[in-house]
This record gives structure tokens, sequence and C-alpha cells, in this order.
């Protein structure tokens, strides 16, 4: 009997301090963590990293962001070099995009009309919106502003930043109206219940946000995509609410120098419903929707925009070289007496991309279109 004890006893031993040691690991990782960590949150993160392999963290969708945009850009950046040789034929990547613009299939166009049967639908046409207001060169300006400008002088001035070549990021794009969205087939028609404003950020604005970062940050220009829903729940102050979002970036990453504000533009109906949109014709054959550039003027200071001239030099050089590249992409910049978030900092702008008549496909390739546009404006003026 005894020997079944002593065997049974020493059955129990290794058990035992298993337990143990147990227990004292559990009080030694929150003694850590009651000494090394400020607050709550600290706290849940520095347990996180105690529980993960050897590497991992927990990172915030801003931190992701900025992780995944610049291993795009280093990518990118390590090809471009292996691949300089080749510069003569750069040009061409100003030319292609990568979006997929295939038409919707039977099937999916079957599944939409079906979900709008019985109603009425209207005709969308296209048009491309040009030759209004004064033209320089290859684009036209609308001066509205309360001073006139000599568009020649502002163009070739410098800008109000330096571009770099560097792995942190330039560039942030950001949407007030968030929103604000586009027809999802280039059908031909809307239906009379089309309403252009969805929190899906895959059918708003945000689309074409994702596709001006990708043409970004593959050229090796960092750029950040913030997709919060500025104009949800509430549409008014959005603009407000947008700055804030900017300014938390701005004091965070202080390597940004542009600040995209990207929105659509709406147009109203003629008489009989039908609705026309801004469209151009690509160098490869296909159909894009314009854009407009905005660029602010604060003569008298009232809109707390002292560096409004610099602003739109940069507005001026984007609409230059997007001419440049591709004949027929914007309408008419549109100088006026107005602020919006320009302010932010020297490179702020609104774009407006297409209108509530354009349809994905054609704002998305647009949007890639930009973005090689941008790059192109930046790496010009690169010291």
């Amino acid at each position: 009997m005894k020997n079944i004890k002593s065997r049974s006893l020493k059955k129990m031993i290794p058990i035992v301090s298993a337990l143990m040691l147990s227990v004292l690991a559990v009080i030694c990782v929150f003694s850590r963590l009651a000494e090394c960590t400020p607050d709550y949150s600290d706290a849940m993160v520095f347990a996180a990293k105690l529980s993960l392999p050897a590497g991992e963290t927990i990172m915030s969708e801003e931190e992701k962001i900025v992780e995944s945009s610049t291993k795009k850009a280093d990518t990118t950046s390590q090809s471009s070099d292996k691949n300089s040789s080749a510069s003569a034929d750069n040009s061409s990547r100003a030319v292609s995009a990568s979006v997929d613009t295939s038409t919707p299939t039977k099937e999916e166009l079957d599944k939409y009309e079906k979900e709008h049967e019985g109603e009425n639908k209207y005709e969308v046409y296209g048009t491309n919106i040009t030759g209004s207001g004064e033209k320089y060169d290859n684009f036209y300006i609308k001066q509205n502003a309360s001073e006139t400008i000599d568009v020649g002088k502002e163009l070739e001035s410098e800008l109000g930043f330096t571009p770099e070549k560097t792995d942190k990021p330039q560039v942030l794009i950001v949407h007030t109206h968030t929103c604000e969205s586009y027809l999802k087939y280039d059908t031909g028609y809307y239906y009379e219940s089309y309403y252009p404003r969805t929190t899906d950020n895959s059918e708003n604005v945000c689309a074409v946000g994702e596709e001006i970062a990708k043409s970004l940050n593959a050229r090796g220009i960092v750029t950040l995509h913030d997709t919060t829903q500025h104009d949800n729940p509430s549409y008014n102050g959005a603009y407000d609410r947008s700055m804030e979002t900017i300014q938390k970036y701005l004091k965070k990453y202080p390597s940004i120098k542009v600040v995209l504000d990207i929105h659509r533009d709406a147009f109203s109906a003629d008489s009989d419903g039908s609705m026309k949109k801004p469209v151009f014709t690509t160098p490869d054959g296909q159909t894009a929707s314009q854009i407009m550039i905005m660029a602010g003027c604060d003569v008298d200071g009232i809109r707390d925009f002292p560096d409004w001239r610099y602003n739109l030099r940069f507005a001026l050089k984007l609409q230059h070289k997007a001419e440049t590249l591709y004949p027929g992409m914007t309408r008419p910049l549109n100088y006026g007496d107005f602020a919006y978030n320009m302010k932010a900092n020297t490179g702020s702008l609104l774009i407006e991309v297409g209108t509530d008549g354009n349809s994905l496909n054609e704002v998305k390739l647009t949007g890639s279109l930009l973005g090689n546009v941008i790059a192109e404006t930046l790496e010009d003026n690169m010291k």
C-alpha cells in the first residue's frame, strides 16, 4: 500500500509543479504589465505581443496602411532601379492602367434589370467638357476669383513643397463626402430610383481613391488612403471632420506634402430625364471620366488661406501634365474664391472625379491614370 501511495505521489509532483509554474507565469505577466504599461490600451497591446509568434504585433488600421504602402513603394523602387537602362520606355507607364474595365456579364445585368423591374429608365450620354474659360497652352482655366492671375508665370513658379525620393509617406488621400457614388454599370441609362450615395466603399469615391493610391505606390511614392466616412451619418460638418482627419495624419507623418480630397461632381438631369456624363478617350481607346481640379483664392485673407498661391501652382502643374499625358482628361480648372480644406498645407487640392452619371469602371480607370499624372508631376519637381 505504501508503495502504491508513493508511486501516486511521484506522479502528482510534476502535475502540481506544472500548475504552479503556470500560475507563476500568469502572475509574472500581469506584474510586467503593471510595471511596463502606463494605460489600459498599452497593456492590451503589450499582452498581445507576448502571445503572438516572434516578430508579430498588433497594428492599427492606419499603421497597416502605412506598412502596406511602404512595402509596395520599396518593391517598385527596387524594380525600377533594376530596369533603369530602359528609361526611354518609361513614358509608356503613364499611358497604361491596370484597372479591370471589363463589362458586366449577362447574369449580372439580368440581376440588375430584375432588381429594377417596372421602373422608368433614362438615357445617360457622354460628352467632353472643355473649351470654356481662358486657354493656356493645352488646357483651360476658369478665372472666377477676385484676383486674376498670370497663368504662365504661376505655372513656371516653384511649388510650396519639395517632393523627395523617400520611403516615408508623401501623399494623403481623403474623402470629405465619402459616400458620393456612381452608376454600378455603364449601361447607357439609369433607373428612376437611382440614388448616388452609398456607404459601400467599393462603390463610392473610396474606389477612386484606392486606384489613385495604387498608381502612386506603384511608382514608389508612398501614399496613404483614409476611408473614414466623414459625411455619414451626418452630411453637415463633413469638412470639419475631414480636416480633423487630415491634421491627425500631418501631425503623425510630417513627411506628407500632398493632400488630395477626392470628390464626385453631380449634374442636373435634362428636361426629358436624360443625364450627361463627362468623359474622354484614353490613348488606348478606353472611355474614362473627366476630372475637375479646384484651386482656391484668398486675396482678402478672410478664409485663413495665406498660401493659396502655392496650391494654385500645384493645381496648374497637374492640369498641364494631365492634358499632356491624356488629352481631354480635364474639365477647365476651377479657380475661385473658396478654400475648403486646401489650407491644410501647400500641396492640398480638391479634385472632382466624374459625376453621378459616370460608371464605376470609368472613374476607377481615371483614378489609376490620375495617379500617374500626380506621380509624373512630383517626379518633375524632385530636387
